[in-house]
């Protein structure tokens, strides 16, 4: 067998190569990600980790192997799990110490569809609190660790955030504690972590894998998507979680087709669309540089450059705090201490649910469940939360007539490199910000995908961020 750190660096496509050469086991392979995570403890990815499962399924894969009964690309492949995906028997907590102690007697759609492929569950990841931020620090867990470090400026010496909400999914992957992992992203929460850790982070359409299992936030807006090293591994695993699902009453009819097979790398004359209202004052002129520099790569293989217009861009942000808090104080009205999860006992049932509900959410789940209270109540439904999704509706405008004139659009997927820990805690706004560039592609519904394209002046990992119409992630995974 190859050494263990030549191995933790192969991607799915080679490892899913190796396996059938049998230069490895799946077995080995997944002893050797188990020793990495249980010395990546310091960088708090994992909420619960599966080694005895792991090694389970592992051997499972082996077998099948062994009789010639591979299940395809993703068999024997070791993953990481966000915390928001119900995993049968396996503690799912979102984050929250609401769900303490819950562990699913089912198992999401998408999870079911990779454990049906041969995929290999590691654990569980660390997560923002329901989802509700963009740097994984408001887990109830604690923060997750950036396994990247400045190399100069102010934050050197300094522990980073991964991003969020899926920071330690995608801090799994940079590690090189999981082969790849999936998360979720309602505003950006698989694209900007995806950035901030060096990774592929790719949003497919919404509708395009099952919500289905997954614990809600937004349920206009949750989408699950994969984390990976390449392209490629990203393209594989969408293969497998996508899929119509009767199950979930929003989810796509679709064809899945072969998304690999579409990777030409071909992009002669396709038209590649740079929004004007993605400039931003104040835009680092390190942003600004790599946008011009993935504008030069796809123009150096034939694409054409056109400039584009989406007018209602800057109102996606406020329109989406409205939105997003209103359907999660929808949602979050279950967790009441009476069916499942923390319990703390009142006087009577209304003392319960009151007492159960401070201590087991944390201050950011709060902040947006009484925002989003406040925007449903009688007096203020018409004026803040019709008012927008006309906001929604316009944006959808923007996008249908962009498409007329591109056929993706290129723009940066976050407006800075990751912050130490602690940084922007204060300022709820400044966290808000770090979703601006990829929001609008979130309250469209559209593909998205971020890819890595650079380093920041402190050495610190840079994301270009594509945007397809809907249902064309084989064009977007090309072009990416």
């Amino acid at each position: 067998m190859a050494k263990t750190e030549d191995i933790l660096e192969l991607s799915v496509d080679d490892v899913s190569r190796a396996l059938d050469k049998k230069l490895f086991s799946s077995s080995e392979l997944t002893q050797a990600y188990i020793d990495a995570m249980s010395e990546s403890g310091e960088l708090n990815i994992y909420v619960d980790q599966t080694p005895e499962l792991a090694l389970e399924m592992a051997g499972s894969s082996d077998s099948r192997r062994s009789k010639g009964e591979v299940l395809g690309h993703m068999d024997g492949i070791p993953i990481a799990v966000k915390d928001l995906f119900c995993t049968k028997g396996v503690s799912s907590t979102a984050g929250s110490h609401i769900l303490d102690g819950f562990k699913p007697t089912y198992e999401s759609t998408v999870t079911k569809k990779l454990w049906e492929s041969g995929a290999i569950l590691l654990g569980k990841t660390n997560m923002d609190e329901f989802a509700m931020g963009s740097a994984n620090v408001t887990s109830y867990y604690g923060p997750c660790i950036n396994p990247w470090k400045a190399e100069s400026g102010d934050n050197l010496g300094k522990d980073l955030v991964p991003g969020g909400s899926s920071g330690g999914s995608a801090a799994a992957v940079a590690a090189r504690v999981a082969l790849a992992a999936i998360g979720t992203d309602t505003g950006g929460s698989i694209r900007q972590p995806s950035s901030f850790c060096g990774i592929v982070g790719l949003k497919p359409t919404y509708g395009r894998c099952s919500r289905w299992g997954i614990i809600s936030f937004a349920s206009s807006l949750d989408q699950a998507g994969p984390l990976t090293r390449s392209v490629k591994d990203a393209a594989l695993m969408l293969e497998v979680m996508a899929g119509y699902d009767p199950k979930d009453s929003t989810s796509a009819d679709f064809e899945v087709t072969s998304y690999s097979e579409a990777l030409s790398g071909k992009v002669e004359g396709l038209k590649i669309g740079i929004p004007a209202e993605y400039t931003l004052d104040g835009m680092p002129d390190e942003i600004n540089s790599l946008w011009e520099r993935g504008k030069r790569w796809l123009e150096d293989s034939g694409a054409n450059i056109i400039d584009i217009s989406l007018p209602h861009t800057k109102y996606a942000l406020p329109a989406y705090y409205i939105i997003a808090p209103a359907e999660a104080s929808s949602n979050l009205a279950r967790y009441d201490g009476v069916r499942y999860g923390l319990r703390v006992e009142g006087e009577d049932l209304i003392d319960t649910y009151e007492k159960t509900r401070a201590q087991g959410f944390g201050a950011e789940v709060k902040r947006r469940i009484m925002i989003g209270t406040y925007v449903l109540s009688a007096g203020y439904y018409d004026a803040y939360y019709i008012q927008a999704q006309k906001v929604r509706s316009k944006i959808i405008n923007d996008f249908d007539n962009a498409w007329s004139e591109c056929d993706v659009i290129l723009t940066p997927t976050a407006p800075s490199a990751a912050f130490s820990i602690g940084e922007k805690m204060d300022d709820p706004i400044s966290m808000y910000m770090n979703d601006v560039f990829t929001v609008p592609a979130s309250m469209a519904g559209l593909p998205a995908i971020s890819v890595p394209a650079g380093l920041s002046n402190d050495g610190l990992p840079l994301g270009l961020h594509l945007i397809g119409p809907k249902f064309a992630e084989e064009k977007l995974l090309l072009v990416a």
